[in-house]
């Protein structure tokens, strides 16, 4: 969008405020720095905020130079992303501040905009994700258990390792993307948008197995957690158990881990790590937890991954992580239909360099590598056509206003 005087008036006239503080928030600022930057006071800027005064074109054209926006990002959209917003889940809430968390939420709704304007031209999945509240004041309760036996069955998994499980979210209707670098202090998380639910993943976190299990978890948050309080031990503790049955489920892996940690224990536990896509540390306490393990063989187990320097670099086959193809495919289909990049980032008013790390297949940095096949670990994810096509029908269209 231009910002020529008369049409930074357009947008002074159609100011939204939720814009102000999303881009605020995308920014990493306090009030009160933004109000140093423009020379005003925090007073103002929380007036703008709450909508009980307007920026006048000019400072509008100010705020638009100090947060790196175009003017037109400020004006009025169909959709109030923020409104629509539930509370992120994050996982460490002690150790990232606020601003950190506001920043990376803003992220994530910035994400949700995009997709909402690239489905003016190419339909997506709908959405297609089952709920099963489940009490944060019954720790003992088998909630995420049932929870994840319900998501097997509703997508039709089937018996057996989950294949390509960023695929898998897609397919249905989940947006996964990565995170920017500057919001890498902030774990894997996910929120439901009202219009998309959302999982964003960090983008230093570059291990396929890990991954995949973090995943999971915010998959386990968007179906059991919607009204519950974010970040909590037990909320966080029924999203790993969870994520366990999801990947690994008991009736089916029970009699395949080891009892003990003797003899050849740990091939025993490589090949299940490559057979099922997960952490070797995972599968370990995956045994502990139904029983097959005690406490003194686990704690045992894991002073030796310690020693080996397995705790953040396990040895494993797949070196590529899985990579999100929905909203890149959305682009090269646009691409090919003489929709470039220009004419999106005209259409989404949003930064340049976030619209570029919101539409990658890779975390920014990350180079060209190849992801892992879709069929590793077998599943619904190798089946998976075209992540742009609904679960039924024919192919959408990706003509401009189709």
């Amino acid at each position: 969008m231009s910002s020529s005087p008369d049409r930074t008036a357009d947008v002074a006239a159609l100011f939204d405020r939720s814009r102000l503080t999303l881009a605020r928030h995308l920014a990493g600022l306090r009030k009160s720095d933004l109000a140093t930057r423009v020379d005003k006071s925090a007073t103002a800027v929380a007036a703008w905020e709450s909508g009980a005064k307007r920026p006048t074109a000019g400072t509008v054209a100010q705020l638009a130079l100090s947060l790196s926006v175009d003017p037109g990002f400020f004006a009025v959209r169909p959709d109030d992303i923020a409104a629509l917003s539930t509370t992120p889940h994050f996982r460490s809430l002690r150790s990232t501040s606020q601003l950190a968390r506001d920043q990376a939420f803003a992220y994530g709704q910035l994400a949700v905009d995009i997709a909402t304007s690239l489905e003016k031209h190419v339909e997506f999945p709908d959405v297609d994700v089952p709920s099963l509240p489940v009490a944060v004041d019954d720790a003992d309760a088998d909630g995420p258990e049932r929870a994840a036996q319900l998501v097997r069955e509703a997508w039709e998994i089937g018996a057996g390792p989950v294949g390509h499980l960023v695929r898998l979210l897609e397919h249905h209707g989940v947006l996964v993307v990565f995170s920017p670098p500057q919001t890498a202090s902030v774990d894997a998380y996910s929120f439901d948008s009202r219009l998309r639910p959302v999982v964003v993943l960090n983008p230093i976190k570059r291990d396929y197995y890990r991954q995949r299990f973090d995943v999971a978890r915010e998959l386990g948050h968007l179906i059991m957690h919607g009204d519950a309080e974010p970040g909590g031990r037990t909320v966080e503790e029924q999203a790993h158990r969870f994520a366990c049955e999801l990947l690994m489920p008991a009736a089916e892996i029970r009699d395949r881990l080891p009892a003990t940690m003797g003899g050849n224990v740990w091939v025993t536990l490589a090949k299940l790590k490559e057979q099922w896509g997960v952490s070797m540390q995972a599968l370990l306490f995956r045994a502990r937890r139904l029983g097959r393990l005690g406490d003194v063989s686990y704690r045992n187990a894991m002073t030796t991954i310690s020693a080996r320097g397995w705790r953040r670099d396990e040895p494993g086959l797949i070196t590529a992580i899985e990579q999100p193809s929905l909203l890149p495919k959305a682009v090269e289909l646009l691409k090919q239909e003489g929709i470039d990049d220009v004419t999106l980032l005209a259409q989404c008013r949003v930064p340049a360099d976030l619209f570029r790390t919101v539409t990658s297949r890779t975390p920014e940095g990350f180079g060209t590598e190849s992801e892992p096949p879709a069929s590793a670990g077998g599943g619904p994810g190798a089946r998976v056509v075209s992540l742009l096509e609904r679960r039924s029908g024919p192919p959408s269209s990706t003509s401009p206003g189709g």
